[in-house]
């Protein structure tokens, strides 16, 4: 398999090449020369395969030889030793749980998997590499837990200042070891830019190898195509149409839930539940691309004003906007709506949702279900991530797991940064 850059002005790569650089040299994301579908067969038996042989055939055609089987099995075995169950809320609506791993955030198969084939590629080397990420709170604790200590990997993460919850900010600045925290005065969009400014700093690259752990990076991003695969096999003997409806901030998630479409997974429909960063929701409104700031929510996680992972999405419509628009919907909610909702299936089903959760619950209200139709909203973080919004608005005590409980009452440790100035002094120390 050979990826070439969506800005069309890079030379195309391997998968580990793809990997290990992160981003093309154009800026632009990388993305899978062909995606080809999956046998019918492999759905219609999906009932009777395991996770990690879903996650296999579906994988493998994106790895290609660069991993042998009996090592890509392994590194699926080992990413994927928790559970990714879909729970009945209410008559035709199901959430997807996906909190289940060591950070309790869905970013933790893709920081696993992303770290394990890095550790692969790097397993008959000595040479380093220096893994810059940007991080809007679930993304900066997977990914320090994914890469703690694998062997020639050095992890830096940048998250904006106060705009974080306080247990997303431990889960990224206790660890030590090969990682580090840099606190940046300022939003998400800051802090991405900062890693996409260092990826052409020549200064920089000249002297280390640096690659990303966000989205942007296909081995973070591809996998999260899984979620969708399991969830297809847990209701698919409902017989009825499937809508998910996925939080989304900088994109990746439902773009990989795309990916599982064209695979061949049946799939009615897509809702994109954004907060009121809602660049995507205005797109599909007037055809026109228009970032902005982003602005801080309770949702946090999704407070992305310029989506990095939507030009993969307009590739995988061929970047036609009325194709798109047939199973691609987007909606915005602000943070009373969200409260409301989290109140309404709280009351309901007696189910705890995060605000994110939450949100993705309010876009299958708004874009509606039917009673041939069953909605998945995806729970893409654990409650806890969200203690004082969660507890506040549902007036209840959220108990405290024990992968929380191992890192609450550590000391957080991180590097203040201003500017781009500061980041590639550091990088370059």
């Amino acid at each position: 398999m050979q990826y070439y850059s969506l800005n069309h002005n890079a030379p195309k790569v391997s998968f580990s090449e793809a990997v290990i650089k992160g981003i093309a040299p154009d800026r632009g994301l990388y993305f899978p020369e062909h995606i080809t579908r999956l046998p019918q067969s492999f759905f219609e038996q999906i009932e009777d395969l395991d996770n990690v042989e879903i996650a296999y055939q579906a994988i493998q055609q994106f790895v290609g030889d660069e991993i042998p089987e009996p090592e890509l099995r392994a590194i699926l075995a080992d990413v994927l030793n928790f559970e990714f169950p879909v729970i009945e809320i209410e008559d035709n609506i199901g959430a997807l749980e996906l909190f289940h791993g060591p950070t309790m955030a869905f970013k933790d198969v893709g920081a696993r998997f992303m770290a394990r084939c890095l550790g692969y590629f790097n397993k008959d080397n000595d040479d380093h590499v220096t893994v810059l990420v940007a991080t809007s709170g679930d993304t900066g604790g997977a990914v320090a837990n994914g890469f703690l200590g694998v062997k020639g990997v050095d992890v830096v993460i940048l998250y904006p200042t106060g705009k974080v919850s306080n247990i997303q900010e431990k889960q990224l600045t206790t660890l030590g070891q090969n990682i580090t925290a840099l606190e940046v005065d300022g939003v998400f969009d800051d802090c991405q830019d900062m890693v996409k400014t260092a990826f052409l700093d020549k200064d920089i690259t000249k002297n280390k190898q640096l690659t990303s752990a966000n989205s942007i990076n296909v081995a973070r991003w591809l996998p999260q195509l899984f979620y969708f695969l399991f969830a297809y096999k847990q209701v698919k003997n409902k017989g009825k149409d499937i809508i998910f409806s996925v939080p989304s901030g900088n994109f990746g998630n439902i773009c990989a839930g795309i990916v599982a479409h064209q695979l061949g997974m049946p799939i009615k429909q897509f809702v994109a539940s954004t907060n009121v960063n809602d660049t995507v929701v205005r797109y599909l409104e007037t055809s026109k691309y228009d970032p902005k700031p982003s602005k801080a929510t309770i949702s946090n996680a999704m407070d992305v004003g310029d989506p990095s992972n939507f030009i993969r999405i307009q590739k995988l419509f061929n970047n036609n906007f009325e194709v798109l628009k047939n199973t691609f919907s987007a909606y915005s909610f602000n943070d009373q709506k969200t409260r409301e909702a989290m109140q309404k299936v709280y009351k309901k089903a007696n189910y705890v949702t995060d605000p994110h959760g939450a949100v993705g619950y309010l876009g299958l209200m708004k874009h509606g279900i039917n009673e041939n139709e069953y909605g998945i909203f995806l729970e893409t973080a654990h409650p806890v991530k969200f203690l004082d919004v969660v507890e506040d608005t549902l007036d209840t005590t959220v108990e405290i797991p024990p992968q929380i409980k191992k890192v609450i009452g550590k000391e957080k440790k991180s590097v203040p940064i201003k500017s781009y100035k500061e980041v590639k002094e550091f990088l370059l120390q």
